[in-house]
């Protein structure tokens, strides 16, 4: 069973129920002097808590994303060494490895009622890089009126470190997506679902680092091309948007501010707005002041041509930390947009919110329809 699945954490909580009522019932037992006793005593805490901190642990674990399988968990995780064809066209460029049914309650859970995740493998002949996805594929993907429809896409990002699960799971981009689409919210949009680590366990911030992984190329180039080599989605800047939380907002904001010619529309739900560096991403410009800036959002609006393209930012008066940021930023896309310049914003600013899961998950509707409304369809 994976570390996420919701029989482990069920199993983990019934066991800590159970180890602690056996504590309770036993306890009387071990309430004498001795040695014997004492150390039953000891026995029956120690297991208890352990039991109570590993389904808190497993639970917390599939809320929040930190790992998603049990080799990640210990280090193990090797799925990252895919040997990269360069030479391989866009249609084999996207391995598919799984596919899986919607899980809906009610109805049919046929395609063509509720779409189709399908779990691949992206190579990325220009950047060197692989890595694992999950494609949302929408119901109308399957319906014979749209058989000739290319459709507009969205790269939705997590946080680091993050699980591609989690978008799933977590902040179920999937079944909102369906939701919004029933509805009438939104138009029908295909979904790559990723992490931005793809070379872990370093953060890499989504940028081609001098010397090191050429993130920024995978995601801007790479991904677009070979995903619509493969799957019935456009190529043009208009039919793609990028979406991310925490690490994956900043990725997003920067890589359509950077690549207007990738993507057309970028939402930053708690985003930064540079990036760090930290023990997670070592050394990201090779000592260049210049890269170190460029990379910088708020840089870029006072010192280089605004990109045409539509931003989202998101934040939450108490609670986040990049409140004032994101105000920061909001103002002078303002200023850029007052001097002519094709830079469009808007926002989501909740009263109370935190930098976690269930804030994001109050913000992803609003989010994708948002994004929907920017992107082609053709």
């Amino acid at each position: 069973m994976g570390l996420t699945s919701n029989n482990v954490v069920m199993m983990s909580v019934v066991a800590s129920v159970l180890l602690f009522g056996a504590a309770v019932w036993l306890w009387p037992r071990f309430a004498r002097r001795g040695a014997a006793a004492v150390l039953g005593r000891i026995g029956l805490l120690l297991v208890t808590q352990v039991s109570l901190f590993a389904a808190l642990g497993l639970f917390a674990n599939q809320s929040f994303g930190f790992y998603g399988s049990w080799s990640d968990l210990f280090g193990t995780e090797t799925e990252p060494g895919v040997v990269v064809n360069y030479d391989a066209p866009g249609s084999t460029r996207v391995l598919v490895t799984e596919s899986r049914r919607m899980n809906v309650s009610g109805g049919s859970s046929a395609p063509a009622a509720v779409g189709r995740i399908e779990k691949v493998t992206i190579k990325g002949p220009l950047s060197g890089l692989a890595s694992p996805a999950y494609v949302y594929l929408p119901p109308q993907y399957f319906q014979p009126a749209y058989a000739e429809r290319d459709f507009p896409a969205a790269l939705v990002l997590t946080g680091y470190p993050g699980t591609t699960e989690a978008l799933i799971n977590g902040l179920k981009y999937p079944q909102t997506a369906l939701r919004l689409n029933k509805e009438g919210r939104m138009r029908p949009v295909v979904l790559v679902m990723m992490r931005p680590t793809v070379a872990p366990p370093r953060d890499t911030e989504c940028m081609d680092v001098p010397g090191g992984p050429r993130t920024e190329t995978f995601f801007t180039k790479d991904v677009p091309s070979a995903v619509a080599g493969h799957y019935r989605v456009g190529g043009h800047a208009r039919d793609w948007g990028v979406i991310g939380n925490s690490t994956g907002g900043y990725c997003a904001l920067k890589m359509a501010m950077r690549h207007p010619e990738s993507f057309s529309a970028a939402a930053g739900l708690s985003p930064s707005y540079k990036s760090p560096i930290d023990a997670t991403t070592g050394d990201l410009f090779g000592g260049s002041k210049r890269l170190e800036r460029e990379n910088d959002l708020m840089w870029r609006l006072d010192h280089k041509p605004a990109p045409p393209v539509s931003l989202l930012v998101s934040s939450s008066e108490h609670g986040e930390k990049n409140y004032k940021d994101t105000v920061k930023f909001i103002k002078k896309v303002k200023e850029v947009n007052r001097r002519g310049e094709p830079t469009r914003i808007s926002s989501i600013i909740l009263n109370t919110g935190g930098h976690n899961f269930n804030t994001w998950r109050r913000e992803v509707p609003a989010a994708l329809e948002w994004l929907g409304g920017r992107l082609s369809d053709r």
